[in-house]
């Protein structure tokens, strides 16, 4: 079973930062990453992310996170995004922008990984996501800050926002989402973690890093299917039948 760290965050404007960090991974043995870029900052050409690719043998996917101001931002990314290729996901503490984009079918992830944002997660946004197939993120590179108190905070907000994910059923991820390279950690510890910190049973623990991410992977692929039509629906060829 693949593990993968869902949201690796890389600085596009300098390649040895991206070698060095893909070098980092590998030597950890996290052969699985989502590579993200933020959309509006930079955007990934197919040249550099062949270049990318060429300089590691792991394997690589890519996301691109939206983070805007108000709704018609939003929507504005969203045009803006339509020939972006990859996982696209959306972070706003605007509770208006998580409805609009959990019931956007463009719109993969929802993505609750920072301390203010978790607070806003809604019953209400996670049924969207449900009917929609889309997926909500938690992430766990807020731990690992040095204040205490701040992190004993995020821990009981993460811990409410995944106890009613699980609730609800929801389709959810858990990433690692560090900024520090060095803070960077395998799966399978952020496994062991998620299940002793966060009340998540070890099987529950290891689909968020494993076989919910490749549902989700799957589900962007068919998003950008030509056929597609909406979730469930595609046009079907007379060769597929």
């Amino acid at each position: 079973m693949p593990y993968f760290e869902s949201r690796l965050k890389l600085n596009l404007s300098n390649f040895g930062d991206i070698e060095q960090k893909l070098n980092f991974c590998r030597d950890l043995g996290i052969n699985n990453l989502i590579l993200e870029f933020e959309n509006g900052v930079n955007k990934i050409t197919p040249e550099l992310k062949e270049k990318i690719s060429k300089s590691s043998a792991l394997k690589l996917y890519y996301r691109t996170t939206i983070k805007p101001k108000n709704l018609d931002d939003l929507k504005r990314r969203l045009k803006q995004a339509k020939d972006i290729s990859g996982i696209i996901s959306v972070e706003s503490s605007d509770r208006q922008v998580q409805i609009q984009a959990a019931k956007d079918s463009r719109v993969d992830i929802i993505s609750f990984s920072t301390e203010h944002i978790i607070k806003t997660i809604t019953p209400g946004v996670i049924s969207l996501t449900k009917q929609n197939n889309s997926f909500v993120e938690f992430s766990l590179g807020p731990i690992m800050v040095k204040n205490k108190a701040i992190q004993s905070r995020f821990l009981r907000s993460l811990y409410r926002a995944l106890q009613l994910a699980m609730l609800l059923n929801a389709n959810y991820i858990i990433s690692g989402n560090f900024d520090d390279m060095f803070k960077l950690r395998h799966p399978r510890a952020l496994v062991s973690i998620s299940h002793t910190l966060l009340g998540i049973s070890l099987l529950n623990a290891k689909r968020a890093f494993s076989e919910n991410v490749i549902t989700l992977i799957n589900r962007a692929k068919m998003r950008q299917g030509k056929n597609y039509i909406e979730p469930g629906v595609k046009l079907i060829n007379r060769g597929d039948t």
